[in-house]
């Protein structure tokens, strides 16, 4: 799953959304030096991505995209997911998803100073450019690969790869529909 995700997953608790955010910057138990609450989002975050990654319905969706986006698919359908999280929003929150994105932003930037700085770098074009928020379109989520695709290596084809959702579309929303509940489910084990 990706930030959309990651946030919510952490179900309004502060330190775990700065954890779930922070957690690809952490290595191994680095995450010790964070506060509690911190290290909860941490380790939630890890779990949250093993359990995806090995969950059937999503080797499906990866499995459609490896011929040609090979080793990136399964990064593409965590954005995949995203989009679809946030087309389906109202089924998951009470809260809309405008209000949500503005919560994420002032709670990373209320705990700014825990916040390593290649996350925070990136943290700012999340914010400038609502990234969480243009989640909701297709083409905020062309924008998000397009943007990785310049920072990873030349092949990736990222920046084609919106186009594959805008065909697909529907039968990712049948994975996604299928595979986020058992996610939810996993998730609150961290509670």
């Amino acid at each position: 799953m990706n930030y959309l995700a990651h946030f919510y997953l952490a179900n309004g608790d502060k330190g775990r959304m700065v954890g779930n955010f922070i957690a690809d910057h952490i290595v191994g138990n680095q995450y010790l030096d964070f506060p509690e609450s911190i290290q909860k989002g941490v380790l939630q975050h890890r779990a949250i991505d093993t359990f995806t990654d090995e969950h059937p319905v999503v080797l499906e969706s990866k499995k459609r995209l490896r011929p040609i986006f090979h080793k990136f698919s399964p990064v593409i359908v965590d954005v995949f997911y995203d989009y679809l999280l946030a087309k389906r929003w109202n089924d998951y929150s009470q809260k809309s998803l405008k209000d949500f994105t503005i919560n994420v932003y002032e709670v990373v930037n209320e705990f700014h100073y825990l916040i390593p700085e290649k996350a925070a770098f990136m943290f700012s074009y999340m914010e400038r450019d609502n990234w969480l928020y243009n989640y909701r379109k297709i083409e905020g989520i062309d924008r998000a690969l397009s943007g990785m695709s310049r920072r990873t290596i030349k092949g990736s084809k990222m920046e084609l790869a919106a186009e594959y959702l805008r065909k697909d579309e529907a039968q990712y929303l049948a994975e996604f529909d299928a595979f986020f509940p058992d996610l939810v489910a996993h998730a609150r084990l961290f509670e």
